[in-house]
């Protein structure tokens, strides 16, 4: 992780593709030539998990930790593969190719996925199939279960389940898991899909001397896989129901703080078990990345946990977490620990403590660097460190145009004309940012698509503590120009960021 180097943070359901949202088909390998043409080393996604239509379709909200998301599978690579007819392809709706419409697509990949389940009963299955079933059960026959429970309850949360369910109890699992039998082989054929498809797309770009950074949330939701099969590891009540549930105290986004909802871990339980479940988690995902993204890093020290009973997350308070012997666990367990802390926000010292120690590189955004406080400011380049990770902005920002035009106060313009030492003005301001990092002393460099592109606030991936109108923005095909890479690349050379 010391060389320099530099890439995009363009989450994959961003992606040009013909059927409505990104997917890991043709216009994901054409996107990793694009990053290969502009030097880029490091390509940067959101969470792959399963999203909830009822939550926003937010891949920070998963039914598992574990399962990947069916709507990224390729329509075209089912077809080359032959689980699909390519006739099947031609009855694709004229989806929007800026937004992805959640609702439109989930209704025609569920019946393009369906077929492709037919023709795997029809024809048996493939080869490959049955290893990588036994090699996952662990978490796929969970999740296959649960997912076949979910739909056969009306998608109900599990704790209004029949008490038998609810509580798993041995011989109402073993009598559902035979009712289940087709559903639980579907959900399993659609994992089989996604994680092949998913490891041939990340041997191509590591071909191309390209890296993956993965995206891992620090907590799971209450309405999942993980809290129905280990309700001991989390703070619920006799009923399954949260006792107290995360969040953060007022920030940068929200003045009232933010309420996230997710259940809280019984860290204490977790350590009785040797922390298996987070080891398990954290071998899985240190498969599927080159690197990992740990959201929310400061909730392994200390976490806000609010009752459940409240509706904002200001009553809430700081409970503090094992860190270190968590940390200490972990690292017996993997020699290679190519994790990227998300330190964002309030960070007390023993954070960085930790950090220091286990060489985990934090995360440096140029977007808050330009306050009052800027000679002192962690953020501004003259103060940041080489074993870090630089950004314009994240997925939660709004893009460099939008905050220039839309956020950045008289005062945090004037500061970055200073620190500049020249006029800045909203068409141009992207590449203002995008140099400040390029020739920043970091290591590593990440830049968001829509900054590369210079679009403003239309063009925001997310607004924290909305739950509405996110996770939808799109690039164009047309947009990942030669222009556009030979810019990229030419800055990448001169700032020493360009891989070989």
């Amino acid at each position: 992780m010391s060389q320099r180097k530099s890439g995009i943070l363009l989450h994959i359901t961003s992606l040009p593709s013909p059927f409505g949202i990104g997917d890991m088909g043709p216009g994901a390998y054409r996107f990793a030539d694009f990053l290969a043409e502009a030097k880029q080393g490091l390509w940067q996604i959101l969470p792959l998990n399963p999203t909830d239509p009822a939550y926003g379709n937010s891949p920070y909200h998963s039914a598992s930790a574990f399962a990947g998301s069916p709507l990224l599978i390729s329509p075209e690579l089912l077809a080359q593969e032959g689980f699909l007819d390519p006739r099947d392809l031609a009855t694709a709706p004229p989806f929007h190719e800026q937004r992805v419409d959640f609702r439109g697509v989930v209704a025609y990949k569920e019946v393009l996925l369906q077929r492709a389940y037919e023709r795997f009963k029809r024809d048996g299955a493939p080869d490959g199939y049955g290893a990588f079933c036994e090699e996952n059960a662990h978490w796929l026959d969970e999740v296959a279960l649960f997912l076949s429970l979910k739909d056969q309850q009306q998608g109900r949360v599990w704790t209004e389940w029949p008490a038998g369910l609810r509580d798993r109890v041995p011989e109402t699992i073993q009598a559902w898991t035979l009712k289940c039998h087709d559903l639980i082989e579907r959900v399993k054929f659609f994992q089989y899909l996604f994680f092949k498809q998913w490891v041939a797309l990340k041997a191509y770009c590591n071909g191309k001397g390209i890296h993956i950074i993965g995206d891992m949330p620090i907590y799971v939701v209450h309405d999942s896989t993980d809290l129905w099969a280990y309700p001991a590891m989390f703070n619920l009540d006799h009923e399954k129901k949260p006792i107290t549930v995360a969040g953060v105290p007022p920030d940068y986004f929200s003045e009232t703080g933010q309420l996230w909802g997710n259940p809280v871990y019984r860290w204490a339980e977790l350590k009785v078990n040797d922390y298996d479940w987070w080891l398990k988690r954290l071998a899985h995902n240190l498969r599927l990345f080159d690197f990992l993204r740990v959201d929310h890093f400061r909730g392994f020290f200390a976490y806000w946990e609010v009752p459940a009973t409240e509706k904002i997350a200001t009553p809430g308070r700081w409970v503090e977490a094992p860190a270190m012997d968590f940390f200490t666990r972990v690292k017996e367990r993997f020699s290679n620990l190519p994790i990227i802390a998300e330190d964002l926000g309030t960070i007390t010292p023993d954070v960085w403590e930790l950090m220091d120690r286990f060489g985990f590189p934090g995360m440096k955004v140029l977007l808050f660097a330009f306050g009052e406080d800027l000679p002192s400011n962690p953020y501004a380049p003259h103060n940041h460190v080489r074993n870090c990770v630089v950004y314009t902005g994240t997925h939660d920002n709004n893009t460099s145009r939008g905050w220039f035009e839309k956020e950045a106060t008289t005062g945090v313009k004037e500061r970055l004309r200073q620190y500049l030492g020249k006029d800045v003005c909203a068409e141009n301001v992207h590449w203002d940012l995008i140099r400040l990092a390029m020739m920043s002393v970091a290591d590593r460099v990440v830049i968001p698509m829509q900054d590369f592109l210079g679009l403003g606030e239309e063009a925001r991936m997310n607004r924290p503590a909305k739950r509405d109108g996110n996770w939808q923005w799109r690039v164009l095909e047309e947009d990942l120009s030669p222009a556009l890479s030979d810019r990229i690349r030419e800055w990448t050379e001169i700032y020493g960021r360009g891989h070989s």
